[in-house]
């Protein structure tokens, strides 16, 4: 079925027809990023400007949604630094620091493997709305993402009415809050390891998927084994969402970089934070823009959400 999936061209090859539907895109993006960040300056989040090199950056590890196949790295100032794979750091020391509740419009550089290029929903150049909060739990954040995604397709529906018609999806739903929860462990035993695709295909609204073994910043009870981290699901469209309650205590910390052997001198200053005290329980989220605007448009590939596509193993000239 993914073999069908036609790929994005870049703006100069498009038609007329494709040059007018890309448009609609385009003007449901514009007021996608207008309604969300409106809602977090109004409920009092600090806009931070975005980082695009950082010596430390998300590991995106143990992560099994993961498929990188390189990382880009550079020298300057005679120091290594990475291209960012996402601001988590960032967040979590700016929200332990100075903002209490802080947004970015965050870039993304994941190089994916190259036959992700067919599944529709994998860019390896893309943008989050990362976002965090001082002393939240997961509660916190499923009530304001279910507020904001109400808000916004609400609003979606009267300002870009005539949009969603051209791209037929007049009858996009406005969701009903709060979003169901399905905890991964069940889902793993009713439909085993592709239990992602049986559920994008069963669902009929968004759900919040629960308890899934991550990075180290997401937050483990190691008495239980549970993840106090979540992921949100769209139908047909998957995962547009991921976050979690963090991790802030030194010895669990280091111990689970120790576990999962993941470089600890790329992320000493969380290390040194929370040997000090200095970092505070946070939770917080990263929503995928061009995924929530691909199943707002239902676009086969996410790629036509973006003006200069990023698909896997395509490079094009701009």
């Amino acid at each position: 079925m993914q073999e069908l999936i036609l790929l994005p061209k870049p703006l100069d090859q498009l038609t007329d027809p494709e040059i007018k539907r890309k448009a609609c895109i385009g003007k449901i993006m514009t007021y996608t990023l207008k309604s969300l960040t409106n809602t977090y300056v109004t409920k009092g989040f600090e806009w931070l400007l975005p980082v695009a090199l950082s010596q430390s950056t998300d590991p995106l590890w143990p992560d099994p949604g993961a498929s990188i196949e390189k990382r880009i790295e550079v020298n300057i100032y005679d120091k290594l630094v990475r291209t960012t794979a996402s601001m988590i750091v960032h967040k979590l020391v700016g929200c332990s620091t100075v903002y209490e509740k802080l947004f970015i419009l965050s870039p993304n550089i994941r190089i994916e493997k190259a036959e992700r290029a067919k599944t529709g929903k994998h860019i390896y150049e893309f943008t989050q709305l990362d976002f965090e909060i001082r002393n939240a739990n997961s509660k916190d954040i499923f009530r304001l993402v279910e507020d904001t995604l109400c808000t916004l397709i609400k609003g979606l529906k009267v300002e870009c009415k005539a949009e969603l018609a051209a791209l037929h999806r007049s009858d996009l739903k406005i969701p009903k809050a709060p979003f169901k929860v399905l905890d991964r462990t069940d889902l793993e035993a009713k439909h085993g390891i592709e239990w992602e695709a049986r559920i994008c295909r069963e669902i009929t609204e968004p759900v919040w998927i629960v308890n899934i073994p991550r990075e180290f910043y997401d937050y483990e009870d190691f008495a239980t084994g549970r993840w106090d981290n979540y992921d949100l699901f769209m139908p047909q469209y998957g995962e547009v969402l991921s976050g979690s309650r963090r991790e802030f205590e030194y010895e669990k910390i280091y111990e689970k970089m120790e576990r999962e052997q993941v470089r600890k001198e790329n992320y000493s200053i969380i290390l040194k934070m929370a040997k000090e005290g200095r970092l505070k329980p946070t939770a917080g989220a990263g929503m995928g823009m061009e995924r929530i605007v691909g199943y707002i448009t239902g676009v086969e590939h996410i790629g036509e959400c973006q003006p200069f596509p990023r698909v896997p193993g395509n490079v094009h000239e701009l």
